[in-house]
């Protein structure tokens, strides 16, 4: 309830409780009803206004044009990257592959690392402590953190195309794809570099699991990961540049399909009154057309009859 009485000003208190107002008579809540009722359409046209112009925005963030709409692909093909090789710690022992899945060799991958490091982090820490936190094990699992952190990082510029909508020119989806390619390339090097640390050492735990005679090398697969990261930047480096269409220019298309689908759905409703009135005047014309043969045959019978 109001605190106070729109028409005369007087202050309302709890035990108010009635619509009328006790000084003047007036119906608080149908007080003006009128310029209420006008102030609430503005405000819904406003707010239905700023609604349009977001999803204008995220739609043409997302597929507005044909550079947008291969930006959209380009950028989910990365994930195919992180699911080859893309360096190898082979041992006499346990051998560890940087990729998601090994789905090519058997070799342990991040998720056994994962598995491991949260099975028993205490021991994962121990060995590293062990090892002065400058030999392979601790080169191998920084190495599978910044391999986590290139996949987080490409993920992020996906979305930023989205959160980012209100600006399409925007350029931190290129910091972020750069974010990734980074620590693609920090997390290869320190996987290769516990190379040479693991053939130093000849044998240490990767967590519960040894490693023995163990030497490091990049793998194929990391070729084909940092391509398809480096078309995602350029993709978004194009999109960066491209020129982009205003809120105003992209309000006016929206009511241009509009209008036109409008017009489309007013033509076939014409074309459907017009089937109705075919019909109608089809069935009148049916119609007529009995009632004359019964009329004929009635006469008919009539004629029989006098002779």
């Amino acid at each position: 309830m109001a605190s106070t009485c729109p028409n005369c000003g007087k202050k309302l208190h709890i035990w108010d409780v009635k619509a009328e107002c006790s000084a003047c008579g007036v119906s608080i809540p149908n007080f003006n009803w009128q310029q209420r009722l006008e102030e609430d359409n503005i405000l819904a046209e406003k707010k239905f206004a700023s609604f349009y112009k977001s999803m204008n925005m995220v739609k043409y963030s997302i597929f507005g044009s044909k550079l947008r709409i291969a930006r959209l692909v380009l950028t989910f093909l990365p994930a195919i990257g992180f699911i080859l090789p893309w360096a190898t710690l082979t041992s006499e022992g346990e051998s560890f592959d940087l990729t998601i899945f090994s789905l090519f060799n058997g070799n342990k991958s991040l998720i056994d690392f994962f598995t491991g490091f949260f099975g028993n982090s205490g021991l994962f820490m121990t060995n590293m402590k062990f090892e002065g936190y400058s030999g392979p094990l601790t080169f191998c699992s920084i190495s599978y953190l910044m391999f986590v952190l290139s996949i987080l990082f490409i993920v992020i510029a996906f979305f930023m195309n989205i959160i980012m909508c209100k600006r399409p020119k925007t350029k931190v989806t290129v910091v972020f794809d750069v974010l990734s390619i980074a620590a693609s390339v920090e997390s290869v090097s320190l996987f290769v570099l516990a190379g040479p640390l693991a053939a130093q050492v000849v044998a240490f735990n990767f967590g519960d699991l040894p490693v023995i005679n163990g030497s490091a090398s990049i793998a194929w697969g990391y070729f084909v990961a940092l391509a398809l990261l480096l078309v995602a930047l350029g993709i978004n480096i194009a999109v960066a540049k491209a020129p982009a269409k205003t809120d105003e220019q992209l309000e006016a298309e929206r009511l241009a399909r509009k209008a036109k689908k409008e017009e489309e759905e007013r033509k076939k409703e014409i074309e459907k009154e017009k089937a109705r009135e075919a019909a109608s005047i089809k069935e009148k014309e049916e119609h007529a057309r009995i009632v004359e043969e019964a009329k004929a045959k009635l006469a008919a019978k009539a004629e029989k009859k006098k002779k």
